[in-house]
């Protein structure tokens, strides 16, 4: 699939979300290519939409971007619909499930909030999918990646991202093809994201890893891994974790003597990742399933948030508007918003979505995206 059509599938695209919106009815009964309802939502255009996600901690600009994509998606969808009242409160769970679970209790007990732009990692996600079930509150994940995610039987569960059972295949499309790896090194920060990524990893590249190892969420000493690294003998390692840890890395492997290539996944995909790596981010690439936002989108994300686009910004925008479009269309309470999701098909910015009985959306490009003059470049889709 060509990256013009898996990115921006029509010029205007934006525009054309908010007259969608206004064309959209409100008093139920969705049409064909934009989700179905049952009738019964209600004919007011009210709702409140949660967020619930990292705002502050270690990895924030990761769910900061899915709030300012959000954001914006609420402010187009204001403009052509003056008439509707819907907000979106944020929850900031720090990426923490144990933070997640007090936040997301409150949020199910709020009859106001009928959908979820979240939660954002696949911790959190895990930790409290079976509340949001149980309550019946459908939740949209810019985000969480894990696969097993999509294996608990939770009808409210949706994500609109690839999991990393379809990213590890391409990162070994990766590293056999275009880097001619002859031997990697996998390393994992133990989380529930990064345990998971990091196994598929192993699992697609074979005999071609020649060693493992998994460090720990907010470690700093990696002279263990960089030794064993070294000793192995390999020209290419992928760590499966967030920036903060990342930059530590690549940093002391650097200081350690080894010149390989650093790869890594979405965790890492942030300015902040090269602003603390400095010279020895430089090379990296960095692996994601989420689509990077082109000029039209960037013109738009940056006078809304006064700042670029990061990773998982145009996969908040399209995951808030599929809960505004249900609202939108008359799916005012839990029950009816929550069909709506499940029966949606239709066009977004980074893909035309629509769900499995799982959860999992139906197309998925992963991206390759590298370090290069100090930034981070355009990603370009991984050829499989």
């Amino acid at each position: 699939m060509s990256r013009s059509t898996t990115i921006w599938r029509t010029a205007g695209l934006l525009a054309a979300v908010g007259v969608a919106l206004a064309a959209c009815g409100t008093t139920g009964g969705g049409t064909e290519g934009e989700g179905t309802d049952d009738g019964e939502g209600g004919g007011d255009c009210v709702g409140v939409i949660a967020y619930v996600g990292p705002l502050t901690g270690p990895a924030a600009n990761l769910g900061i971007n899915i709030v300012n994509g959000s954001n914006l998606a609420l402010e187009q969808f204001q403009e052509a619909n003056p008439d509707c009242d819907i907000t979106l409160e944020e929850f900031d769970s720090q990426g923490d499930p144990a933070a997640a679970s007090p936040l997301v209790s409150e949020i199910v007990g709020n009859a106001d909030i009928i959908g979820v732009v979240g939660p954002t990692f696949s911790g959190e996600t895990a930790a409290t999918g079976a509340v949001f079930a149980e309550a019946g509150l459908v939740t949209v994940s810019p985000s969480a990646t894990n696969p097993d995610l999509a294996l608990n039987g939770w009808d409210t569960f949706h994500r609109i991202i690839g999991n990393d059972a379809t990213q590890a295949p391409a990162v070994a499309a990766y590293l056999t093809g275009t880097a001619n790896a002859e031997g990697v090194f996998v390393v994992d920060d133990s989380s529930e994201y990064g345990a998971g990524l990091g196994a598929g990893v192993v699992e697609s590249l074979g005999d071609l890893v020649v060693g493992t190892e998994s460090i720990q969420v907010g470690q700093t000493d990696m002279g263990p891994v960089v030794t064993a690294v070294n000793a192995s003998g390999a020209d290419s390692l992928y760590f499966a974790g967030y920036y903060a840890e990342a930059s530590v890395l690549v940093n002391q492997l650097r200081s350690g003597g080894w010149e390989g290539l650093f790869m890594s996944g979405d965790g890492t995909l942030d300015p902040a990742f090269v602003e603390a790596a400095g010279g020895a981010a430089e090379g990296a690439v960095l692996t994601c399933p989420c689509a990077p936002a082109d000029e039209e989108f960037a013109t738009a994300y940056e006078a809304s948030a006064g700042q670029a686009p990061g990773t998982y910004s145009t996969e908040g925008f399209d995951a808030m508007n599929i809960l505004l479009q249900g609202i939108l269309d008359g799916n005012t309470d839990r029950p009816s918003l929550l069909e709506w999701v499940n029966n949606y098909d239709a066009e977004g910015i980074t893909k035309h979505i629509t769900f499995d009985e799982t959860g999992e959306v139906a197309e998925v490009v992963v991206y390759q995206y590298p370090v290069e003059g100090g930034e981070i470049q355009q990603g370009v889709p991984i050829e499989q």
